[in-house]
């Protein structure tokens, strides 16, 4: 893999600055500018946030737990980040050969399967070894057709093969 690195380290540089950086400069900002421009001024404010400490122990206890509601709403219960993964699998050419190398198997494991029953068949193999790749093979067609509509069916089957609840 061919590497730069001038533009590596912009990428890992933009990684600091708006993971780390970025987000902990505007959260000290935003938090003693609205206490020292608004509250401070605002006497029925004042009452409620009588110190900077108080207002910033009062937002972050509130803020905090919003925050992670709304992160929380972004990734799972809107469909911004599927756009966002969208994009990213339109963008990316390794992402997308994976996904598409992934697509081309799921395609040739059908067919190995049906080989692989044929000559079941033709040599007397148990019933029972028939049972279970005839078994196999209908739940990788089951898939295999339903997944293009039903995020749903990914999600379990990938809960099952991660052994997650």
């Amino acid at each position: 893999m061919k590497q730069n690195i001038g533009f590596r380290g912009w990428f890992y540089f933009r990684q600091g600055w708006t993971t780390y950086f970025a987000f902990i400069f505007a959260a000290i900002n935003t938090m003693v500018v609205t206490y020292y421009l608004a509250i401070e001024n605002i006497p029925s404010l004042k009452t409620i946030f009588p110190t900077f400490y108080v207002y910033l122990a009062i937002t972050a206890s509130i803020g905090v737990p919003l925050l992670i509601l709304v992160g929380y709403a972004h990734q799972k219960k809107t469909s911004s980040y599927k756009a966002e993964a969208d994009i990213y699998y339109e963008s990316n050419p390794h992402a997308l050969r994976q996904y598409n190398d992934i697509e081309l198997l799921l395609q040739l494991n059908l067919k190995l399967v049906d080989l692989l029953l044929l000559d079941y068949e033709k040599n007397n193999v148990s019933n029972e070894k028939l049972d279970e790749l005839i078994k196999l093979k209908n739940e990788i067609e089951t898939y295999f057709n339903q997944r293009k509509d039903n995020k749903q069916i990914d999600v379990a089957l990938f809960k099952k093969f991660s052994h997650l609840k």
